[in-house]
């Protein structure tokens, strides 16, 4: 009897833990798992793993080695002995490093020195302030160190008085400045352009400093776009990222392989643009990430050396995940990064003949095992001109067909990022539907993955084709008797913030409550406050004084979510970072204003420290509970 309760209770107490599903709590204590590199025998990998604390408001990042093929992990502490210094010269002579240096006076003591306890900052150009950060007259340059018993001797800066960055702002790191094989030239990447000229192109380029001679190159003159991630094969070629257009910050992205005589475009005639790459140990092949489909994968491509016939992209893997983080090979496999919409990164290798892939580390295995996981299906709807169109259904765990649940319209950002089995700790699909919410996720036009026209059709075309095709997918799924169409919603952040300002306007009664997070609200005050212009001037067609221009009057008039406002009817919580510059402050508060003035129920949650994301782990739990508090109040 008492066998047969305490099995009893057992089986209660799986089944109980079995309904546990994800919290905002638990989100934010996840591991995070980050793969710091492959050690120098190529045996093992280093990865580290970050820990947040709730109730201690605590964080801890340990690291730890493990065998390339999976097993038992160990913490450690010290791992450069393990790992290779890319910093330091082939010959051990020299080490490179970036430190900031100040070119250009700012503050009113750089000018007027007996005022030193003035804050004031005078700006004669434009540039004046990128990301989340002031321009304060300094900059990232590249120093060459000269070493003895590896002490660093002596230091030359290789771009004095230069008012560039290497690495590029605000997301470059050590990928922008590197050795080249013989450790005779540095490679570094910098957009040689100042102020106005600075905020109006992405032209960046590629240069060799050389040792012997001191003299500094451009490899990529001519090449009018981004030119990014320069990397050596083995056997001496250089490889390297490339757009063609200057001002288009979502060119096609090509890998181009100059070889010291000619450069040749390895993915010229594939239909896709690349993320990442890596050359292979034997310098014969390049892997590359791609979106494609809803994901990303890897993909591979031979290169032939001097060749007038360009080889084929083959790709490898296939699966409802996303490849991020090429770390490196490992016998006939690939080390990468994995993650999908129920989990978040964790490593794996993949086989480069079959694609199929391994989890090599577990860090959140204990977490997911104990909960109930979404479904998340891939259906397709035929938008308003015909095409069809790949969308994400997210569907709450124990999914009940027969009962009706209130729905996610979910709007992306990029507005040019693709829509992928990306795992966000902010706007994360587990977490809405362990929330009770069925999520509708399309691939609208401007998203990666389906070629470059689907990709680049958003261009100049914000309010129309986009917006078309959020419609079809949230009318689709509403047919389906499972869907509550009395209890609608539609979230999203920058773009996609900008999707639910507009549809706002135009939704017809369609949804019950909004939530736009960093959304452009208005594209003439957007214009005149955001910083990176290259990115305004291609996408919206020009600036809005340009009477003759078309595609710019159309964009800040007809696809402009503050002419619609008047047509606002439902609740809108707005949320807004202090420190956006690239969607500024007036945006959310304009939104927000315009909200209370005509009596629409609007709630604001403004994060003064934040900038176009929120990366405090308290404030992102605000951030959680005051999202799901609107929704259950509202839908």
């Amino acid at each position: 009897m008492k066998i047969i309760l305490s099995l009893s209770l057992w089986l209660l107490f799986l089944s109980v833990n079995a309904q546990q599903v994800m919290t905002p709590e638990m989100l934010l204590q996840l591991g995070k798992v980050s793969t710091t590199g492959i050690t120098k025998d190529g045996k093992s990998i280093i990865y580290s793993v970050r820990r947040y604390n709730v109730a201690d408001d605590k964080t801890t990042a340990k690291k730890y080695i493990m065998p390339v093929t999976g097993g038992p992990s160990a913490e450690i502490e010290n791992t450069s002995d393990l790992l290779p210094n890319d910093r330091i010269s082939p010959d051990g002579k020299y080490s490179i490093s970036s430190n900031e240096v100040k070119v250009k006076n700012v503050y009113g003591k750089d000018f007027y020195p007996q005022f030193g306890k003035s804050d004031v900052m005078i700006y004669d150009n434009l540039s004046y302030r990128h990301w989340d950060t002031w321009e304060d007259g300094s900059f990232g340059h590249v120093f060459l160190n000269t070493l003895k018993d590896k002490k660093v001797t002596d230091s030359l800066d290789l771009m004095p008085n230069e008012a560039f960055d290497c690495p590029q702002k605000p997301f470059g790191g050590d990928e922008d400045f590197i050795w080249s094989p013989s450790g005779k030239q540095i490679i570094y990447v910098t957009k040689k352009k100042f102020g106005k000229d600075y905020a109006l192109s992405t032209n960046t380029d590629i240069y060799s400093y050389s040792i012997e001679t001191g003299k500094t190159t451009n490899l990529t003159t001519g090449m009018e776009g981004y030119d990014m991630k320069p990397a050596y094969s083995s056997k001496g070629d250089l490889g390297f990222l490339s757009m063609k257009r200057d001002g288009y910050e979502a060119d096609k992205n090509d890998i181009i392989v100059d070889n010291g005589t000619v450069k040749l475009n390895l993915t010229k005639d594939w239909d896709g643009t690349v993320e990442d790459f890596k050359w292979s140990i034997d310098g014969t092949k390049i892997y590359f990430t791609a979106a494609t489909d809803g994901t990303i994968q890897l993909f591979v491509v031979d290169y032939p050396g001097i060749s007038k016939k360009l080889p084929v992209v083959k790709q490898i893997t296939k699966g409802d995940f996303d490849i991020h983080g090429i770390i490196g090979e490992a016998g006939n496999s690939m080390i990468v990064e994995i993650t999908d919409m129920n989990h978040a990164v964790e490593i794996y290798s993949a086989d480069l003949t079959s694609g199929i892939t391994k989890q090599l580390t577990h860090e959140n295995d204990a977490v997911y095992s104990s909960i109930t996981l979404s479904k998340t299906e891939k259906r397709y709807v035929t938008a308003t001109d015909g095409k069809k169109m790949l969308v994400w259904v997210i569907y709450p765990p124990n999914f009940d067909a027969a009962k009706k649940y209130p729905t996610l319209l979910y709007c992306q950002g990029g507005p040019q990022s693709p829509l992928t089995q990306f795992y966000s700790f902010r706007w994360n699909f587990q977490l809405m539907a362990a929330n009770g919410y069925i999520v509708v996720a399309p691939n609208r036009r401007g998203m990666a993955g389906f070629g470059v026209k689907w990709n680049e059709q958003i261009s100049k075309d914000y309010g129309g084709q986009p917006m078309q095709d959020y419609l079809s997918a949230i009318d689709a799924m509403s047919k389906e008797p499972f869907v509550d169409k009395n209890r609608l919603g539609c979230v999203g952040a920058s773009y996609g913030g900008y999707s639910v300002y507009y549809l706002a306007g135009i939704h017809e009664k369609r949804f019950k409550t909004f939530i736009a997070h960093d959304g452009i609200f208005d594209w003439k005050s957007m214009y005149g406050t955001t910083e990176e212009m290259w990115f305004v001037n291609y996408d919206l067609g020009g600036a809005y004084w340009e009477k003759d221009n078309a595609a710019a009057q159309k964009s800040c008039n007809e696809f402009n979510p503050i002419n619609l406002v008047k047509k606002w009817d439902t609740p809108i919580l707005i949320i807004q970072g202090g420190k956006d510059y690239r969607v500024p402050i007036e945006q959310g508060l304009e939104a927000f204003q315009a909200a209370q003035l005509q009596g629409i129920k609007s709630k604001l949650l403004y994060f003064p420290n934040e900038n176009h994301w929120v990366l405090k782990d308290q404030n992102g739990l605000v951030w959680q509970h005051e999202f799901y508090k609107w929704l259950k109040e509202t839908l």
